[in-house]
């Protein structure tokens, strides 16, 4: 379950200024070994060490590929590529210069198959972070997956914590399954 805040749009120059937007609640950032414990426990046959060792020279590999000019697609995952961000243009081609002309290189990804937005979209429930909070405090029903939450290195978590998942539904506008 994906879930999320609510924050006012305080910026006076928008059109919509005063609107209120949802933003998903990061609770974590995995690292490739908590995805190779994971893998692990999903009876990969694999070990955690392997599929560690797997993933780490995957990454290894896909920036090797992308330095080298190349795409690299991971089916129903992303195609990972390059990209250029320029400081600014030149007025003649001649005048053009990499030292002064570009910022700096990124990596773009851009989802395919199972991880595309809208195949996403069909799979996502959503449900409003203030009232997971809530029903927790009520003493409602936990799912067995239920954890603190929090953040770890390179995640975020918005408008702080929020907590744990609940089990069930409801029919309140602030929970939703696409």
């Amino acid at each position: 379950m994906i879930k999320y805040i609510l924050k006012q749009n305080k910026n006076k120059k928008s059109s919509a200024f005063g609107k209120y937007y949802a933003y998903p609640v990061v609770e974590e950032t995995m690292d490739l070994a908590a995805l190779a414990k994971h893998m692990e426990q999903h009876n990969s046959g694999f070990s955690e060490a392997m599929c560690l060792g797997v993933l780490k020279s995957m990454v290894k590999c896909i920036k090797e590929q992308i330095l080298a000019g190349k795409n690299v697609k991971i089916d129903d995952l992303a195609i990972f590529s390059c990209g250029i961000k320029n400081r600014e243009g030149s007025a003649k081609e001649e005048d053009f210069s990499a030292a002064n002309n570009i910022a700096n290189v990124k990596l773009r990804a851009r989802a395919t198959g199972d991880l595309r937005n809208s195949s996403l979209t069909l799979d996502a429930t959503v449900r409003r972070a203030s009232m997971v909070v809530a029903s927790l405090a009520a003493g409602g029903a936990q799912s067995g997956n239920t954890h603190a939450g929090g953040s770890t290195a390179g995640g975020s978590t918005a408008g702080g914590n929020a907590g744990g998942s609940t089990g069930g539904s409801s029919s309140n506008d602030d929970d939703k399954e696409f």
